[in-house]
């Protein structure tokens, strides 16, 4: 007469090695996507653990592209500039001072076109009838101020100025000056003129602030056909009571951008 206990082991499911070991696997596979969940939610930044979005298909082809960089000046990205108070935590985190000069410098060795869309504010510009909550507030703290479109009178060094790392790269006399974009997109300037001068379709697009010129340069460029790759870790945004403007970016770069890149892929491709 069997006891209780042999019925039941009579009666369980028989594992053969095989299915042992991909109980085994798939157990280790729950208990890492676990952890890369937790991950996400310790860091907010973090890649999903499992996305559902399609991945990227986007093969890079030095021959058509272009690196963009948005606003690569003191005002967004030195401890001297108006802006770092709100957005040098993010700035610091990201490593973007340097990731935009390993863009630039990976950029150049490869023969790269290389663009910037600058801001600038010029006297008149202070006079508009009406803006938006971060004009508002750009203008009242004199961000990227300039004396006007046809003088450098009390450029250098100032918040309008190019970070000072950055200036061999940007006038090297090659590099593509764009004429300055007034509110956020190059909608206002002459960048998608001048990248189809070049035969460029493709862009790594770098640059400040993420979710404000850097997402309306990418939206403007894809709606333009381009294709774009942009570099996360090369951009960073203020973060204020009303919201963390680089998690909203990083949000939109994975929904709408052809790729979503690190600087240490940016400069894997460009090493071809």
């Amino acid at each position: 007469m069997c006891s209780d206990h042999e019925d039941r082991r009579r009666d369980a499911p028989h594992l053969n090695r095989r299915q042992a070991l991909a109980t085994g696997v798939g157990a280790a596979a729950a208990g890492l996507a676990a952890t890369q969940r937790a991950a996400a939610q310790t860091d907010p930044y973090a890649d999903p653990a499992e996305p559902a979005l399609p991945p990227s298909t986007m093969e890079l082809d030095l021959t058509r592209a272009a690196l963009v960089v948005t606003d690569p000046q003191i005002d967004f990205l030195s401890p001297d500039g108006v802006t770092w108070g709100v957005v040098g935590a993010s700035v610091e985190r990201n490593g973007t001072v340097g990731n935009i000069e390993r863009l630039f410098k990976a950029a150049k060795s490869a023969g790269l076109t290389v663009a910037i869309s600058p801001h600038y504010y010029y006297p008149t510009d202070h006079g508009w009838k009406f803006e938006g909550a971060l004009e508002k507030l750009m203008h009242k703290i004199g961000m990227f101020d300039r004396e006007g479109p046809l003088t450098m009178d009390g450029f250098e060094g100032s918040g309008a100025d190019w970070m000072p790392q950055y200036e061999p790269y940007i006038h090297d006399g090659k590099t593509i000056i764009c004429s300055p974009h007034k509110v956020y997109g190059p909608e206002t300037n002459d960048m998608v003129l001048q990248l189809r001068k070049q035969g460029v379709d493709q862009v790594i697009l770098a640059g400040m602030s993420a979710n404000l010129c850097t997402e309306s340069h990418m939206r403007e460029l894809l709606e333009q056909g381009f294709e774009v790759a942009v570099v996360k870790d090369a951009t960073a945004a203020a973060m204020l009571p009303e919201g963390d403007g680089y998690l909203a970016a990083l949000t939109n770069f994975r929904y709408m951008a052809n790729a979503v890149w690190s600087t240490d892929e940016a400069v894997a491709h460009l090493a071809g």
